[in-house]
């Protein structure tokens, strides 16, 4: 089983494999396999070490991924949160950001329904 930025790859064909690396999607990992002239529809387990090699070096130089990318994705939002953005406080009220509905819907970003006492007119 190869290991590339600190993730086990499964045995799948490698345009597929490389998915599993957070920050790499289905166009970075052909762009990917491209520059290191590797066949994108081999299995992970045919690759070579030399190929798992070339492949580990291209991602740590060329992409930022994982924990580099985690780490800065945070530091993003808390950027937001510190200057007081609208974005910035939907954020820190767990809300949903991009302008979406939340009369209904919204459930994943709110949470469980928390029942109101009935409201007499």
């Amino acid at each position: 089983m190869a290991r590339i930025a600190g993730v086990d790859l499964p045995n799948k064909s490698v345009k597929i494999a490389l998915t599993y690396i957070y920050g790499i999607g289905r166009t970075s990992a052909l762009e990917i396999c491209e520059k290191g002239n590797i066949n994108p529809d081999e299995k992970m387990n045919n690759l070579s070490s030399e190929d798992v090699n070339d492949l580990r070096k291209l991602i740590e130089n060329e992409y930022k991924v994982e924990g580099r990318l985690r780490t800065e994705v945070a530091l993003n939002i808390k950027r937001l949160m510190d200057i007081g953005c609208n974005r910035g406080l939907r954020h820190r009220r767990g809300l949903p950001v991009r302008g979406q509905r939340t009369k209904t819907n919204a459930r994943t970003r709110k949470g469980k329904k928390k029942t109101v006492a009935g409201k007499k007119k």
